[in-house]
């Protein structure tokens, strides 16, 4: 298993989520903002002008690179090329962090552009505790995994998401990216307690937490199916729950996430004093 008694870390205050179309307002006035992420497979070129803000950013502020393409939980084995291109970014950008998804996107050849779930059983922990190994190894540094969005539950699932999660901590000294949506989108679809969740979450593990909008919808029930969205405002229900979470974990890195119908700056800034004002001392 890595040593990552020396990984390096985010500061516990607000991120945004970064876009090129806000490159010259941050550069100008970021407000409260104090670290950035960006998603890893928009960054594995070799220049262009997409590298180049990316440099001029990461001279500004700490970076945090987030993976969607690693398929983490796939059967199969991990894609050397996607690893290597990855290990170049991280390399030259040495980002102050790296997270992936607890989930898998890939299947022999064919690659979905959704993150899909996984059953919590033994099988599935021994190989996505394998990958992490090997992706921590390939990178020398210690990766984040996040918890997933759930729209149904698996048969063959033997153990609980908290403990499937804490045991992968205990196999691979990997941390933990805590996404308080996502427990919101889940325990509503799942008709489960979110406080339940965030009390069994191993919160010691957490290296950063992650805040997005969702949109609604109805099952064919009738009852009601929340979907992972990235394109909205952060509801106040999933504020509450980020208080509730920070009461026992005190501050954390805390990202905005908005991925689609991406906003103009001040309307994603004020999201971010919103979460500045959520990790101020009461």
């Amino acid at each position: 298993m890595l040593d990552v008694s020396n990984h390096t870390s985010l500061p516990p205050r607000p991120g945004v989520g970064y876009k090129p179309q806000h490159y010259n307002d941050i550069m100008r006035d970021p407000g409260p903002v104090a670290w950035l992420e960006i998603h890893a497979e928009n960054y594995m070129g070799d220049g262009g002008r997409p590298i180049s803000q990316l440099r001029h950013l990461a001279e500004r502020f700490p970076v945090s690179v987030h993976g969607v393409g690693l398929s983490i939980g796939g059967e199969g084995t991990l894609d050397p090329d996607h690893l290597a291109r990855l290990k170049h970014l991280v390399g030259w950008l040495n980002p102050a962090s790296f997270s992936e998804h607890l989930a898998w996107s890939t299947h022999d050849s064919h690659f979905y552009n959704d993150l899909l779930p996984l059953p919590y059983n033994a099988a599935t922990l021994a190989r996505v505790a394998a990958h992490i190994n090997q992706v921590q190894d390939t990178l020398g540094r210690r990766m984040l995994l996040e918890n997933p969005s759930s729209y149904l539950a698996f048969a063959e699932s033997s153990m609980s998401e908290t403990d499937f999660l804490r045991e992968l901590v205990q196999r691979t000294g990997c941390g933990l990216l805590l996404d308080v949506n996502n427990v919101f989108v889940s325990a509503t679809n799942l008709k489960t307690s979110p406080q339940a969740y965030i009390d069994d979450f191993p919160l010691d593990a957490v290296g950063e937490i992650h805040l997005g909008g969702h949109d609604e919808d109805e099952d064919e029930t009738g009852a009601t199916l929340l979907i992972d969205s990235h394109g909205k405002p952060v509801v106040d229900p999933v504020w509450a729950l980020l208080d509730y979470t920070l009461a026992k974990s005190g501050p954390k890195p805390l990202l905005i996430e908005w991925d689609t119908d991406v906003p103009e700056w001040p309307i994603l800034c004020a999201e971010t004093e919103r979460a500045a004002m959520a990790l101020a001392p009461a």
